[in-house]
């Protein structure tokens, strides 16, 4: 999906080449603080990068020229490299103070590496180590320079990874949990003491009988229902009105530039008749995700995969059923509801018998069938590339969506959920 910088056959396909995904890095508090950009080359399979060098030089050009926040917003990118990509002057084309350069668990180390990583180091560039599994002495000439220290947390047991963890720590390095899959791998992980955390954790349901939502989630449970059923206006505004935290979200997502409302909103009902009950359905979808923040920290990782799932299940439907907007529309609420078991706690059959959804959206969420299923089934692939990346490809030709426009639309689709996360 980007073109390559180095030099190609003449018969060689000028189109971009690489798929892209980015995964979450959290903090302890679950915020997310970073993504790590991960790419696999379409051409030899996307679970497979036969030239790294090639990969990361092309993924740095397109960086440079799209602009990196449009991929990773206000947080940090990790990008992979090795000693090719490290020996090269497009190293310098990333800006230090939004990058993390992670060498791969693969790179030896040599006298002329080491001397490379001091070098950017003093230029300002963070490193981070990848895949770390062991205490290995030949990593020892790197770590003056190493800021992080990733630790694969697979099939390792807690005393195992606590003492590696330990051996980092009073070596005064942060430590990232990679490969964290279960709640209860992160809580053991934060007992040990780890700074950062890695993994789709955050992102599988976890069912808890009884768990109650709070008062606002109900609110806009109720408020969905309400506009799906085709209320009058007052009765949609008096319930709004009767959650004051939800009044103040929905009017400061409704003032949020990259919504494309130019006037001022001032009032809740200037809101509600701007906006109309198209987008009003909307930002109650997002505002779901973004009442689950604590502490008034909205960089939930919830939030942020919940709106660019949407958006993107959006712009591809609109690129595939071009001015037929109930199709986009319903692509968007697949989306963003995908998630909703997740934030509530509760199974998809429990919150589709509280928000009603006609049965095209319902087939999507419960299981994976038809256009919008596909859809659905498409960005998970491309969220968990390294596991699911082969059904990538055909998923995509059975769409008749190309690498390229793919893309396009992912970055367009990070653009928004990053202006989303802004504006809350």
């Amino acid at each position: 999906m980007i073109t390559d910088l180095v030099e190609q056959p003449d018969d060689y396909p000028r189109v971009k080449e690489f798929f892209l995904a980015r995964q979450p890095i959290l903090n302890h508090h679950e915020d997310v603080i970073a993504y790590e950009l991960l790419f696999r080359r379409a051409r030899t399979g996307p679970a497979d990068v036969v030239d790294d060098l090639s990969a990361t030089a092309s993924v740095i050009a397109h960086a440079s020229e799209l602009g990196i926040g449009n991929v990773i917003g206000g947080s940090l990118g990790f990008f992979n490299v090795d000693a090719a990509v490290l020996d090269c002057d497009f190293v310098n084309f990333l800006p230090s103070d939004k990058v993390v350069l992670e060498i791969l668990e693969t790179v030896k180390v040599t006298p002329a590496l080491v001397a490379r990583v001091a070098e950017l180091s003093e230029q300002g560039f963070v490193f981070a180590l990848d895949d770390v599994v062991c205490q290995d002495a030949a990593l020892q000439p790197l770590l003056p320079f190493v800021k992080i220290v990733k630790i694969d947390i697979t099939g390792m047991d807690k005393t195992a990874l606590s003492s590696l963890a330990s051996y980092f720590k009073v070596r005064k390095k942060l430590l990232l949990a990679e490969k964290v899959e279960t709640i209860e791998q992160f809580h053991a992980c934060l007992e040990i003491g780890f700074d950062y955390f890695q993994g789709y954790y955050f992102a599988r349901p976890v069912v808890l009988s009884g768990k109650k939502l709070a008062p606002s989630q109900l609110v806009i449970l109720s408020l969905m229902a309400l506009i799906d059923s085709d209320a009058d206006t007052f009765d949609i505004e008096q319930t709004v009105k009767k959650e004051a935290s939800l009044s103040m979200n929905l009017l400061r997502l409704a003032n949020t530039p990259g919504l494309g409302v130019t006037t001022r909103i001032e009032s809740l009902g200037q809101a509600l008749a701007v906006l109309g009950r198209r987008q009003l359905k909307r930002w109650l979808q997002i505002l779901m995700y973004a009442e689950h923040g604590k502490g008034g920290h909205f960089s939930s990782p919830l939030l942020q995969l919940a709106t660019t799932r949407g958006k993107l299940l959006e712009l591809i439907a609109e690129q595939l059923h071009p001015g037929e907007r109930c199709v986009a529309d319903k692509a968007f609420t697949v989306g963003v509801m995908s998630l909703m078991d997740t934030l509530l706690g509760q199974s998809m059959e429990q919150i589709l018998v509280q928000v009603p959804v006609v049965d095209e959206v319902r087939d999507a969420l419960l299981h994976r069938k038809g256009f919008y299923g596909d859809l659905l089934k498409l960005v998970e692939y491309i969220e968990r590339l390294e596991q699911t990346g082969a059904m990538l490809l055909p998923t995509m030709n059975k769409l008749d969506l190309s690498i390229e426009d793919l893309y396009a639309l992912q970055l367009r689709a990070f653009d928004w959920s990053n202006s989303i996360s802004r504006g809350i």
